[in-house]
């Protein structure tokens, strides 16, 4: 199952093979993602005052630059950030400092991932003496053992020219009488059951603890009707032959569709889902305490995060950024504070405690 970090890289990629990044915006807009590629990690790791983050690129580049690891250089001198993209999954951590190798210092997981990690003892937690929780829009970005330097939602895509009147919410979603046609979900819980459940009309608000028996029951109310994605390019490629008329999907993706098909497409941030993009420390990571500076400046730093934006859409964290968002790209960021105030933030907490259980039901539901 590919994660939105893996489909950031690939989307930038795609927006340069189509000619809609310079290689210069690419590679920036890697390095500030955090997806360029340093092959020696472990060597790297072993080496004095080098930091290794770890993301889901698996590109070759020139390195980790501009935006987060230079600024940081700069403020550290003799300290230099690498990147490792051999991809963070939480079983790779957890063999990592069970078996007392730890090389990696910061990775790019999830609310729920850092939550599960912490827990086990396999994270260290974020000391927030020294990372600043007053750099993030709200509490759901700065956790116990991660914080977050971006943000992406899981938003309602529709094609207009099947419906002259615009769904509104997941309940019209799921009204299949009033919106006829095939729907589109992933093929993962997480943001599908809490669609379901505002479907269902629980308030925003007071969204959890889901009523898990409840969202499964909704999903198999659609199953016969809907189809599944498992990466971000083949949920465009769901709605841009008409296999689905209705889908969840990232809003990076929504983006790309709306802009590509000249509003044919569009998307609706009313009960998006806003997720974190959590960064966690490995525990004994050889870095140390710097690993939580670097975390500190990729969160105080605003400018980077609008960067972000403006070349792969990912949504500043850093409540300044939005007076710095230039007016074409409002519309688009999921933490423009119009943006954000439909949406419901994802409890990383109640995820912990409850994906791996919840996503294997909703495999045995969707599987039929």
């Amino acid at each position: 199952m590919q994660t939105f970090q893996q489909d950031c890289v690939e989307l930038a990629w795609q927006q340069h093979r189509r000619g809609r990044l310079s290689r210069r915006q690419l590679l920036a807009g890697l390095a500030a993602l955090g997806a360029t590629t340093f092959t020696g990690g472990e060597a790297a790791a072993q080496a004095a005052r080098e930091l290794v983050m770890v993301n889901w690129g698996g590109l070759a580049n020139e390195g980790f630059g501009r935006n987060y690891g230079a600024p940081f250089s700069a403020d550290h001198p003799g300290v230099r950030v690498v990147q490792d993209s051999t991809g963070p999954s939480a079983g790779r951590i957890r063999s990592m400092v069970e078996s007392g190798r730890t090389t990696w210092d910061l990775c790019d997981s999830s609310a729920s991932s850092s939550i599960v990690l912490g827990r086990a003892n396999l994270a260290q937690k974020i000391d927030y003496s020294i990372v600043n929780r007053a750099d993030v829009i709200g509490p759901g970005f700065a956790l116990e053992w991660g914080a977050a330097p971006y943000s992406f939602s899981s938003v309602l895509v529709y094609d207009s020219a099947k419906f002259p009147t615009p769904p509104q919410n997941w309940a019209d979603f799921w009204d299949l009488r009033r919106f006829p046609g095939t729907r589109l979900l992933r093929k993962d819980a997480l943001a599908v059951l809490e669609a379901a459940q505002m479907s269902l009309g629980r308030a925003p608000a007071s969204l959890y603890p889901l009523d898990l028996a409840a969202c499964l029951k909704r999903v198999s109310d659609i199953r016969r009707n809907s189809v599944y994605w498992a990466n971000g390019s083949e949920s465009e490629q769901f709605l841009r032959t008409g296999e689905a008329v209705m889908g969840q999907i990232w809003h990076t993706r929504a983006t790309v569709l709306e802009k590509e098909s000249n509003g044919r497409f569009k998307f609706i941030w009313n009960q998006g889902l806003l997720q974190a993009g959590i960064m966690v420390i490995p525990r004994g990571n050889p870095g140390g305490e710097l690993a939580q500076r670097l975390l500190a400046s990729m969160l105080a730093k605003p400018e980077p995060q609008v960067q972000l934006l403006g070349l792969l859409g990912n949504g500043p964290t850093n409540p300044k950024a939005a007076a710095l968002v230039p007016e074409h790209l409002k519309r688009f960021n999921p933490t423009e504070p119009a943006n954000a105030a439909s949406q419901v933030v994802v409890n990383g907490a109640w995820w912990g405690d409850n994906y791996q259980n919840a996503n294997a039901e909703l495999m045995d539901v969707i599987s039929g």
